[in-house]
């Protein structure tokens, strides 16, 4: 005997602004794997080396950190190899940087897509911080092998018993980025010349991050102290080199600011993107 299937569409309003139907998000994430593998891509499609510049572009990099920065300026790096320090610093922060700046232009960006066709912006925004971090663990690779072969030599010393905490540290630096990137982007719907002020604010916001220089460089009464106190990023960077490379200050009082700030960021800046993404063809 032949059934049918009777199949119900409810069609309904769209929901508050000021909630986050990550529910709905979760339903999408098949299109979220989509977006980060066509991204990742179009990339490196026609290169010569293709994904070998996510190895080449921090190594070269850190080369020329540690040459001004160690050898210069003489800054110190708490014992640590100078290469494997600013290599694991950079890998870290390049995560944070890559995932505001792709998430900086996202209306701007997909307004084609946008505007064709339903399903939850928000999308686009994971999308773009996965790629960042397909890019980080890529060069985590290469850092992990330099580790064992320093930690052989007794150069350095690796908290293993707290690499557990490593994807937490990611996660935390990837939503900061995250957060940051859909604010920008809801705002340079209006206000185009703000995608202007990301890179250069991103320049500006590595200097008051250890991210060069050891957080234990600086002195209690020191006004870069207490900006760095507040600044979200510190935390997770100073973290990250005390599990990898034993080496690493974490004041209290910031750990707890860290977490609070990434938290009012995210929600903050997803309610603003829920509200700009109800209108923003029209400005676009």
């Amino acid at each position: 005997m032949e059934t049918k299937n009777n199949y119900h569409i409810h069609v309904e309003g769209g929901s508050s602004p000021l909630t986050m139907n990550l529910k709905e998000l979760w339903s999408y994430r098949d299109l979220i794997i989509l977006f980060t593998k066509r991204t990742i891509a179009l990339m490196y499609k026609q290169t010569v080396l293709g994904p070998l510049w996510l190895i080449l572009n921090p190594l070269f990099t850190s080369i020329v950190y540690a040459a001004v920065f160690k050898g210069i300026a003489g800054i110190s790096t708490e014992g640590s190899p100078a290469l494997l320090f600013y290599l694991t610093s950079h890998s870290l922060w390049n995560l944070f940087a890559s995932s505001l700046k792709r998430n900086s232009s996202t209306f701007v960006t997909n307004a084609n897509i946008f505007g064709k066709v339903y399903f939850p912006r928000l999308t686009i925004s994971v999308s773009s911080m996965l790629t960042s971090l397909f890019e980080f663990l890529v060069e985590f690779l290469m850092i992990f092998v330099m580790i064992l072969y320093y930690a052989a030599q007794g150069k350095v010393y690796p908290r293993w018993d707290l690499m557990l905490l490593v994807p937490v540290v990611l996660l935390q630096t990837g939503l900061i980025g995250m957060g940051l990137g859909v604010l920008v982007s809801s705002l340079t719907t209006k206000y185009r010349d703000l995608t202007f002020v990301v890179d250069f604010g991103v320049s500006l916001w590595m200097y008051i991050t250890p991210v060069v220089y050891p957080f234990s460089q600086l002195k209690d009464n020191d006004i870069m102290y207490r900006v760095m106190l507040i600044n979200p990023m510190t935390v997770p960077m100073e973290l990250f080199r005390k599990i990898l490379l034993g080496q690493g200050t974490i004041p209290t009082v910031s750990v707890f600011l860290s977490v609070l700030l990434t938290v009012l960021v995210l929600i903050g800046g997803i309610l603003i993107f829920n509200s700009v993404e109800r209108s923003f063809i029209d400005t676009i």
